[in-house]
C-alpha cells in the first residue's frame, strides 16, 4: 500500500525539521487552522507537554465569526497571555504546513504584540 503524501504534508514535514534542528531548547507555538477556527498550542517537546492553549472556539471571548482575521488576532493575545502566565517568554513558531499569510500570520502578529518573542 503507498501513502499518499500531500504537499501539505511535505511543507509540515520541512518545517518540523527545520524547528528541531534550530529551537535550542524552545517551546514551540503549534498553529492548527481548520475551515470555521483557529488554534494555537505552546509544546515542550522535551518534556511532550503542552502549556498553554487557545482557540477561537472557546465561550469566553468568542467573537461573531470565529473563522476570520480578527478571530486569530484574538487567539493570539490569547495564547501570548496563557504562555507569559505558565513563564515562557521565547518560542519558536510552527506554521504547520500553512503558509504565512493571512490568519496564521495574524495569529503570530499579535503573539509578538502581546509579549511573545519569535
Amino acid at each position: 500500500m503507498v501513502k499518499h503524501v500531500t504537499s501539505f504534508d511535505k511543507r509540515k514535514s520541512r518545517t518540523r525539521h527545520r524547528i528541531a534542528t534550530n529551537a535550542q531548547g524552545r517551546p514551540r507555538l503549534s498553529v492548527f487552522r481548520s475551515g470555521k477556527h483557529i488554534y494555537a498550542q505552546i509544546i515542550d517537546d522535551r518534556e511532550a507537554a503542552t502549556l498553554a492553549a487557545a482557540s477561537s472556539n472557546e465561550k469566553e471571548g468568542k467573537s461573531a465569526k470565529s473563522y476570520n482575521v480578527e478571530a486569530a488576532s484574538a487567539v493570539g493575545k490569547k495564547i501570548a497571555e496563557r504562555a507569559i502566565a505558565a513563564g515562557v517568554k521565547q518560542v519558536v513558531f510552527d506554521r504547520g504546513g500553512y503558509i504565512y499569510h493571512g490568519r496564521v500570520k495574524a495569529l503570530a502578529d499579535a503573539a509578538r504584540e502581546g509579549g511573545l518573542e519569535f
